[in-house]
């Protein structure tokens, strides 16, 4: 799990697109903490501090503290909207959290000894088809990412969920089937090879039916 961090924040008394741009123009972020049975709360937030947390990674899957006016909010980031232009923050949405909530993430997937992968030293190409697995996990056991070793897989190998050993209380959100989170496919050179093969035999096999006719 990342290392938690802490935010101070001002309080909002008014909301609405104008108060937003207005915050925006003096170097906020308008936000809303909310969840826990408790009423939303509007705070603002320092621009140059969120915009560093949002770009740095892991911001959706680290739990932060949120100081208002001395009051401190533990809090998950679950969404937050940039500007299509500029790429800033112009607002985010926390979930307040305890050691007893659970939540909704998408954990990132790393891929492990690739080098160890036979296939994969044959020329095959990992094809990944998950970079990361939602899951519902406890908000204090949060992973950075959940790690897939690649020793000893072949060409043709798919990988899926139930080979992958997961972190202490995480649960996939999908139950109903063993989902694949990635394959070894053949290098397109194998592939083109194959087909050649495939249409000589092809071949070979009209001309033999063909011989046969003329008899």
């Amino acid at each position: 799990m990342s290392e938690t961090y802490e935010l101070k924040a001002e309080a909002r008394e008014t909301v609405g697109k104008g108060s937003a741009r207005e915050l925006r123009r003096n170097g906020k972020v308008p936000a809303v903490i909310y969840g826990d049975k408790q009423t939303p709360l509007a705070i603002a937030l320092p621009y140059k501090e969120l915009y560093y947390k949002i770009h740095g990674g892991a911001f959706k899957t680290t739990i932060a503290t949120i100081d208002v006016g001395g009051k401190k909010i533990q809090v998950l980031p679950k969404d937050y909207q940039l500007d299509p232009v500029r790429d800033f923050p112009v607002h985010v949405d926390f979930l307040r959290v305890s050691k007893n909530t659970v939540v909704t993430v998408n954990i990132p997937v790393h891929f492990l000894n690739e080098e160890k992968s036979p296939g994969i030293k044959r020329g095959g190409v990992l094809n990944i088809v998950r970079h990361d697995i939602e899951a519902h996990v406890p908000a204090n056991k949060i992973p950075d990412f959940i790690e897939v070793d690649l020793t000893g897989k072949e060409i043709g190998d798919s990988i899926h969920v139930s080979a992958v050993t997961l972190p202490e209380g995480v649960e996939p959100t999908i139950t109903d089937r063993d989902f694949t989170i990635a394959t070894i496919a053949a290098p397109a050179v194998l592939l083109s090879e194959d087909e050649e093969a495939a249409e000589a035999d092809d071949t070979a096999k009209d001309e033999a039916e063909d011989e046969k006719g003329e008899e």
